[in-house]
């Protein structure tokens, strides 16, 4: 029988730069501000964000 692969994905991520965070929303599929304490880690909104998602994320085990 062959071993069942799953599909890992980040599910959260944070701007190298300015330090924005980010959550994944499974309920509409998308990323959402991540908030802490009523806080939302919102970081400079004129940023182009470089995430810290990169080559060392393994989708797969």
């Amino acid at each position: 029988m062959l071993a069942r692969t799953e599909l890992r994905t980040p599910q959260r991520r944070e701007c190298e730069c300015c330090n924005r965070e980010e959550v994944w929303d499974t309920n509409d599929g998308c990323w959402r501000i991540a908030s802490e304490d009523g806080t939302r880690w919102v970081g400079n909104r004129h940023c182009i964000h470089e995430w810290d998602i990169d080559g060392t994320f393994r989708p797969y085990e």
